[in-house]
């Protein structure tokens, strides 16, 4: 059993997809597959049941890929030790981050951290809130940043500066005119949200119980998995949403999205997560010191 092997079954595990892990190793799919039925044959057993063009874990495989991925997350915490030798000249980043974060707080943020550091490569991946504390907890980013809070014995949460949530709805819907939506027009809004286990969600949800409505009997007109398209969605005149601050700034300076009161929605934090028990390198280091406050990181920790 080879680390390169161990990488390809953890990918495909990951993705439970041969072709997609393909394209994410920048393998071809004969060359994925081979390996694992190299791995599979060397130890008589089967890692995967393959069901038409999706694949799944087998209990060996279940058992397999824990294993494998404590085992490359050693091996690039190690590779990651030796890089900062370099003085943060060379090394790499993995970041994982909720939707809100990834698509409109942090990109200003990594440009300034690639101007001071470019010798890191930064892998960032996107996903909710549930999704981002489940990268940090099995070693898949060093360091999440996520909208919702998170509690997980796991995991380390710092609060920091984030953004606003606002109730809004396009320029033409019928309450744009309003300024303040009742309690009684809340409760009959056509409505465009975020999937249950983001941050959003669950505050859109705590603010409905805070004005005494259940929100499993609202009128959920669409789920949608992120701001950008919900934003589109109201542009178009269907329905209400809650959407950060950051997504509709410049819709909400020009007209075509109306901001109204009606609903406690205060700033909320953004949640900085790390694991407890992982070492925290000098490149995660240097990246919060550069994304919170503007400046390069020292030298050592």
């Amino acid at each position: 059993m080879t680390l390169e092997q161990l990488r390809i079954f953890a990918t495909v595990a990951e993705m439970l997809h041969f072709t997609r892990a393909a394209e994410v190793l920048h393998l071809s799919q004969p060359a994925v597959s081979a390996a694992i039925a190299a791995l599979e044959a060397e130890h008589g057993l089967r890692l995967f049941d393959r069901i038409g063009r999706r694949v799944e874990l087998t209990a060996a495989g279940q058992l397999l890929h824990g294993q494998a991925r404590a085992i490359l997350t050693k091996v690039e915490e190690a590779g990651t030790m030796l890089a900062e030798l370099s003085g943060l000249s060379r090394g790499s980043l993995r970041l994982a981050a909720s939707q809100t974060v990834g698509n409109h707080w942090l990109p200003p943020r990594l440009l300034r951290f690639a101007a001071a550091y470019p010798g890191i490569r930064v892998d960032l991946s996107i996903g909710n809130t549930e999704q981002v504390a489940e990268a940090v907890r099995d070693g898949r980013a060093e360091l999440g940043i996520a909208e919702g809070a998170v509690t997980d014995s796991a995991l380390v949460s710092e609060a920091i500066v984030g953004d606003r949530l606002r109730l809004v709805v396009g320029a033409g819907h019928p309450w744009a005119g309003l300024g303040r939506v009742d309690r009684d027009a809340l409760a009959a809004g056509r409505w465009i949200l975020r999937e249950p286990g983001s941050g959003t969600r669950a505050l859109f949800e705590a603010a409905m119980c805070g004005v005494g409505l259940d929100p499993g009997g609202l009128d959920v007109a669409m789920t949608l998995p992120g701001g950008g398209v919900i934003r589109a969605a109201l542009l178009a005149g269907i329905g209400a949403s809650v959407l950060s601050d950051l997504i509709v700034a410049e819709d909400l300076a020009a007209g075509r999205i109306v901001a109204l009161e009606g609903l406690d929605l205060p700033a909320r934090p953004f949640h900085l997560l790390r694991h407890r028990d992982r070492h925290r390198s000098l490149a995660e280091r240097a990246f919060v010191r550069a994304a919170l406050d503007g400046g390069p990181a020292p030298a050592s920790p």
